[in-house]
């Protein structure tokens, strides 16, 4: 899959006391270096190059075994110590959505940050997200902050955020996980905004809250297919009686123009198990003309034509286009090696297996979107939340939420396995990552 390539990695001091004839040879292999480069007009097409550590020699690594065994513990009780690096020793670049990959990192738990927002101080959070005022007894997982490997990701601050948005319009555009990402947003800076200069006006598709000192809206409308279908307003339950007109998103795109930041992400509706009812055209008896396609052969065909409409109707002078990744599902506890475990109920921690994929995220759906979005004349900025999110086995709303508008009784919250929700996100909670990502991209 072709998002932006990582940067390459700064060269790194050598720690410990190196021999003589050892030093000679890397002195004169990076003085030769040096002088290349000069001679060249262009070392690479990368803005940095690698230069590789000269070897530890055996002496130095006597103590190998005994700081291995103390990492290990270290790691072992992450619950209790932070693993942030420290700042003055940290060789990291500074963020660059150019240069820097976001998928390459870790989760580090740092109990010393305060949330900037809770369940009960933001009047914006929908029920259905609200964990700890809906019940849920652990509070860990809001203490945990994605670490890129080879950048510095800034921290995420309401003013600053707000001045960037001064003047604009912002508009989320999907489902229920992208509207998870604008309440996320929105409860950030909200905070710091008097009572009588913020307002939120709801609709049955489009919401808006609005900054009125800095003359900013931070929006969201629902189209969880970005084509049209027959659930978008009035939602159908049962997916199998879904209908999708792949190749329109009129009904839509009427709300998307004059729009200063688009952020859009479709995934999750697709991915019900079956094939999906779709149709395209003029038929003369309309939706009953569908046929039934494979998901990825669907979602490819109304991406192409969410495609089309972007670059026929977007400025790209005027207006920044962003596409989120896939949001992962975690509905099956052995693929982070849990067999005994129901779904994500009883995870409280991260899975910090490195590169960790597991079943709920379709690579074949997350190809379609590198395919189709490199082919767009207009530019388009892909906020790859999947690797990320994917190690989250623990940040979903499980039983603490609420189904067909109601909380669930006792009853249903015994019922672990039927009744967990292992596709939405609590808040605060991993979505606040998203948002660092995606302000740190303006």
């Amino acid at each position: 899959m072709s998002f932006p390539p990582s940067a390459s990695g700064a060269m790194k001091a050598v720690r410990g006391k190196l021999h003589f004839p050892v030093v000679m040879v890397c002195a004169i292999a990076f003085i030769s270096l040096l002088y290349a480069e000069r001679t060249s007009i262009r070392l690479s097409s990368n803005p940095f190059f690698k230069i590789k550590s000269c070897s530890k020699p055996e002496a130095i690594t006597k103590n190998k075994n005994r700081n291995a065994t103390e990492d290990k513990l270290r790691d072992s009780i992450l619950d209790d110590r932070d693993k942030l690096r420290d700042p003055i020793l940290d060789d990291r670049f500074a963020f660059d959505p150019e240069e820097c990959s976001v998928e390459n990192g870790e989760w580090v738990f740092n109990r010393s940050i305060k949330p900037l927002y809770s369940d009960r101080s933001c009047p914006y959070l929908d029920r259905q997200v609200s964990c700890v005022k809906n019940g849920r007894p652990d509070s860990g997982y809001r203490y945990w902050q994605w670490q890129i490997e080879d950048c510095t990701l800034p921290r995420f601050d309401p003013e600053v955020t707000l001045k960037k948005l001064r003047g604009k319009r912002l508009l989320f555009v999907g489902d229920s996980l992208q509207r998870g990402q604008w309440q996320s947003l929105v409860c950030m800076v909200e905070s710091i905004i008097p009572k009588n200069q913020k307002s939120i006006q709801r609709g049955r598709s489009h919401t808006v809250f609005r900054a009125k000192e800095y003359n900013a809206t931070i929006e969201f409308y629902w189209a969880p297919f970005l084509v049209e279908s027959n659930s978008d307003e009035h939602i159908i339950g049962n997916p199998r009686e879904r209908i999708l007109k792949v190749d329109s998103v009129a009904k839509h795109a009427k709300y998307w123009t004059g729009v200063d930041i688009l952020a859009f992400n479709t995934y999750v509706w697709w991915m019900s198990g079956y094939t999906i009812k779709s149709y395209w055209g003029s038929f003369p008896n309309g939706e009953e003309g569908y046929e039934e396609l494979e998901a990825p052969v669907a979602y490819r065909m109304a991406l192409k034509t969410w495609a089309n409409w972007v670059d026929l109707n977007i400025n790209p002078n005027k207006t920044r286009v962003f596409f989120t990744t896939m949001s992962p599902t975690h509905m099956r506890s052995a693929d982070w090696e849990n067999p005994d475990g129901i779904k994500c109920f009883n995870e409280t921690k991260p899975y910090m297996k490195k590169g960790f994929w597991g079943t709920g995220s379709d690579k074949r759906v997350m190809r379609v979107v590198s395919e189709v979005i490199r082919k767009m004349k207009v530019p388009v900025s892909v906020l790859n939340v999947t690797q990320m999110s994917n190690h989250r086995v623990d940040a979903h709303t499980k039983v603490y939420t609420e189904t067909g508008g109601n909380l669930l009784t006792d009853e249903q919250k015994a019922d672990v396995l039927h009744n967990s929700d292992c596709i939405h996100w609590c808040l605060p909670g991993v979505p606040d990552a998203w948002n660092q990502i995606f302000m740190a991209h303006l």
